[in-house]
């Protein structure tokens, strides 16, 4: 019997995702047409034995997440459950606090996964490999080059037994080009270094004079907390996989998300994928998108068809009009694209508006496709005092007029612009 835990986080977190956080918490978010934690949810039914699914994390159970909770269950025929921390408790101290519920029913083991991950997510291979060689805690790494390995948790292992030696969280030197990947495997036995840290906690508070410095009792750090601790006792091990494997931190990373996905989709789910129909629109790229449900239906002439694709993901209810060019992007459900918009390395919000041949184009940020270990950098949206070149965002109900160009620019919900804008964020 096995189980698996999804760490969703909660409306603390996620601020790089504004404005589209705004609308639906950040593990909902669309990517690759479906919610982003619904990738990994398919990941775990798959696996034989899984029993149950939990989501731990901090956000109000309402009504986008409950009805999900209701549709995954029906969909996966699984038991999908939210249980909601009275804090923020961190990486590792959901895990403690709900054990009863993880350890309920006798599990092998359980899996462990961060939501605003991308992966191929090796969860079988992983599952054999902790059956050949039991121990408290297996982690998935991938390889990194040596400057962005910085910004990740980076291992170093012994290659033969593949024991993790040492573990530093976003080192300031160099120290590995294996990362922690943010998907884990437990044993049961795996929750009592979190009970030691639990109650170390607890004596920290009681010996400090100004309890209000520590942190509480019960927020602990899965990476530096136990993995630094632990690391060379011969308790950690870690798993490499050369698959696809992305943080989803912004939404920059969102749309990288989706093109692997799709990438994906040929092989997973060819359901999903959008099919060259007479009178149609016109697909390109050898990864097309997923058109939900285009509204009203399309029926255009050969001259006039929309271009859509590579890489292009769009909502239910959406509107695309004649000669629209659409590349590199997420629309959201209820955007229209009048007459001849392009839109290019962008995310259109839900019910936004753009107008007749208006150009709305960002600029991506892609790993270098000529280093096999390059991953997204960590953006940030400022340098110098300057706003950074990054992928345009429309927020919730953006109007865009016609014949204007929004480029590299993040627009908040319910703004009607009238005029054109350049590496600017629209308040």
């Amino acid at each position: 019997m096995l189980k698996a835990v999804i760490l969703i986080g909660g409306p603390q977190k996620g601020t790089r995702f504004r404005p589209l956080s705004f609308e639906v918490p950040k593990p909902l978010f669309p990517v690759a047409g479906v919610p982003m934690i619904q990738h990994h949810i398919e990941a775990c039914a798959q696996v034989p034995g899984m029993q149950e699914i939990l989501l731990i994390g901090f956000y109000q159970p309402d009504e986008p997440l409950t009805q999900f909770l209701e549709t995954a269950q029906q969909e996966f025929n699984l038991p999908v459950r939210y249980l909601q921390e009275f804090a923020p408790l961190g990486t590792g101290g959901g895990l403690y606090h709900f054990r009863d519920q993880i350890l309920a029913g006798g599990p092998e083991a359980f899996f462990v996964l961060n939501a605003d991950v991308c992966s191929d997510f090796p969860l079988n291979a992983m599952l054999d490999a902790h059956r050949r060689q039991r121990h408290p805690f297996l982690l998935l790494g991938t390889t990194a080059n040596r400057t962005q390995s910085l910004n990740y948790g980076c291992i170093v292992e012994n290659p033969q037994t593949h024991e993790v030696l040492h573990y530093v969280e976003k080192p300031s030197t160099f120290i590995s080009d294996i990362i922690n990947c943010g998907i884990y495997l437990f044993s049961p036995e795996a929750l009592k270094p979190l009970r030691d840290v639990f109650q170390r906690n607890q004596q920290d508070r009681q010996l400090e004079d100004s309890p209000g410095l520590w942190p509480g009792a019960g927020t602990i750090r899965l990476e530096q907390d136990v993995f630094s601790a632990l690391a060379g006792q011969g308790q950690i091990y870690v798993y490499l996989t050369d698959g696809i494997w992305s943080q989803i931190k912004s939404a920059g990373s969102a749309l990288y998300a989706s093109r692997l996905y799709l990438g994906r989709y040929e092989f997973t789910h060819p359901e999903r994928l959008a099919k060259h129909t007479p009178g149609g629109p016109q697909i390109r790229g050898t990864h097309p998108t997923p058109i939900l449900n285009l509204c009203p239906p399309p029926a255009y002439g050969v001259c006039s068809s929309p271009q859509l694709g590579p890489n292009v993901s769009i909502g239910k209810g959406v509107t695309v009009g004649e000669g629209v060019r659409l590349r590199e992007s997420i629309v959201l459900h209820g955007a229209t694209l009048q007459e001849h918009t392009c839109v290019l390395h962008s995310i259109v919000g839900w019910g936004s508006t753009v107008g007749r041949w208006a150009r709305v184009e960002g600029t991506p940020n892609d790993p270098n496709p000529n280093d096999p270990r390059a991953r997204m950098d960590s953006e940030s949206l400022f340098k110098d005092g300057k706003l950074l070149p990054a992928i345009t965002i429309l927020g919730c109900r953006v109007r865009i007029p016609a014949e204007v160009l929004i480029l590299n620019s993040i627009v908040l919900p319910h703004k009607e612009l009238s005029r054109s804008f350049t590496n600017q964020i629209i308040l």
